[in-house]
């Protein structure tokens, strides 16, 4: 593991860890993957010599100024060649990046065309990263650096502790599963293709029902499986989250290899200083929250009310709940309230909520797509966040929420569980039902009504601390101790 190298901080080792990831919010993002890529490895930099590695794609490459070659990796099974190039973001983050032009400059996001549709060559775009990201963590890339420990996120990195494994290496591996349901599912013959040793391809290897699962090669080959938030990692041990894969993770859970770590979120969620706002302000200083609040109904075209605002910013998917809000929409309406939403998903949901919009259009305002700065002042404007997510690994908008004075209505489940206080900071509910989710609604609007509670309450959501370096103090012990091992 190289110990010879390892620099020492404060008298313990400092570790190189790669991070190994296929978004990352300082160049490009989908979902919540990106936020914890750029906020994690910045806090682990404390307690690591910590690296990011991204495919090269062509908004990355567009970012960064300077990126010098420092290695090629040859092809392989039907995996073209590729080079790998070292940056840094503007704040001295080491970034690698995997250079090969006919796999990753394209339009569209990471994942699939500008219609939404997934590249057809997915297997090999991400099995080419992982492969690439063993390679650079034995010290065969980069003649300057190898990794002591190599950190993959989700289905896209999840065969890089498999490759390691099939090399012989020795390197231990994390591997983080930010959702369980997105599982990286080829046919059979993507074996070849990515080349898979045939010998894997069993029940205890990389075969779910006859395919080949990125993920559960992860499950399988990683030393050691971490979660977004400690109930999600006990959720999927069971046969209601598991997707199938229950019988697996309980087996790594019972081993002491499945730990869940709650996400955080940065510094710059904090509404006294955030630019992006109509008008900054702090806990008890609603004047500058109701700015907010009339700045977001202008911008959305609502009616001057008096009433509650309920935000939604969320990935307009079949998971998040956005069925329990459609279906809840006029009685909220009609109690009263206004409803705003910015996000983007499947586009039945999406034109299911323009209908919504066009059909009130003085009371729910929608907008698809994602603005980091009409996030904010909608979560700065808004009375209460709707949240009702079937499952959430974790979430980061009711964090986002409590912090700028929106109280989350959220589903009691996985990370929204353990961060949301009910009755103090939020409002949590039991089933994802209309009724269990209108049962929250009706909680909120007779808090709106009572002043003094809602006032205690947001001071109390605004105080909560969801600070990285928690997280990255967890994740730094998980690290030594694999290390150690």
């Amino acid at each position: 593991m190289h110990k010879s190298k390892r620099a020492r901080a404060e008298g313990q080792l400092f570790l190189r860890v790669l991070f190994v990831t296929t978004e990352m919010d300082d160049f490009v993002r989908v979902g919540g993957l990106g936020a914890v890529s750029a906020a994690l490895p910045r806090a682990l930099r404390a307690f690591a010599d910590i690296r990011v590695m991204l495919p090269g794609y062509r908004d990355i490459i567009e970012q960064l100024t300077h990126i010098q070659i420092v290695g090629r990796c040859p092809a392989f099974a039907e995996m073209p060649a590729c080079s790998l190039g070292r940056a840094a973001t503007k704040d001295g983050l080491p970034v690698y990046v995997l250079l090969c032009s006919q796999l990753y400059d394209r339009p569209g996001n990471p994942y699939g065309d500008e219609f939404g549709r997934d590249w057809p060559d997915n297997d090999i775009r991400f099995a080419r990263l992982a492969s690439a990201a063993a390679e650079l963590a034995m010290g065969k890339l980069d003649k300057n650096w190898a990794a002591d420990l190599i950190h993959a996120n989700d289905w896209q990195a999840s065969l890089v502790p498999a490759y390691l494994a099939w090399r012989g290496a020795k390197l231990p591996s994390i591997l983080t599963i930010h959702n369980l349901a997105y599982q990286g599912l080829f046919p059979k013959d993507s074996l070849r293709r990515i080349g898979v040793p045939e010998s894997s391809f069993h029940i205890d290897g990389v075969e779910f029902y006859d395919q080949l699962s990125f993920l559960k090669a992860g499950l399988v080959y990683a030393s050691h499986l971490t979660t977004v938030s400690g109930t999600y990692a006990r959720e999927i041990t069971t046969e209601e989250f598991g997707c199938g894969l229950e019988g697996l993770l309980r087996v790594r859970s019972d081993a002491a290899e499945l730990t869940g770590i709650l996400n955080g979120i940065d510094e710059s969620w904090d509404p006294r200083s955030c630019a992006q706002l109509a008008q900054q302000f702090g806990a008890g200083d609603w004047v500058g929250k109701k700015a907010n609040a009339d700045y977001v109904r202008k911008q959305f075209g609502l009616a001057v009310s008096r009433g509650p605002m309920f935000g939604i910013v969320a990935r307009l998917v079949h998971q998040k709940g956005i069925d329990l809000v459609l279906s809840a929409a006029d009685e909220i309406v009609d109690a009263g309230g206004q409803i705003v939403v910015t996000g983007s998903g499947e586009p039945a949901l999406e034109q299911a909520l323009i209908d919504a919009h066009r059909r009130r259009p003085d009371a729910i305002g929608v907008v698809i797509g994602f603005n980091d700065a009409q996030a904010r002042r909608i979560f700065a404007g808004s009375d209460f966040t709707l949240m009702p997510s079937r499952f959430e690994p974790c979430g980061l908008s009711q964090m986002y929420a409590q912090r700028f004075g929106s109280l989350p209505i959220g589903h009691q489940t996985g990370g929204l569980a353990e961060t949301i206080t009910d009755g103090e900071t939020g409002f949590l509910f039991s089933q994802p039902s209309r009724a269990s989710f209108l049962g929250g609604v009706r909680r909120a609007f007779s808090t709106f009504m009572a002043q003094d509670q809602l006032d205690s309450m947001r001071r109390s959501a605004m105080g909560r601390s969801f600070s990285w370096s928690i997280s990255a103090g967890s994740y730094s012990a998980l690290y030594r101790k694999l290390a150690a091992v």
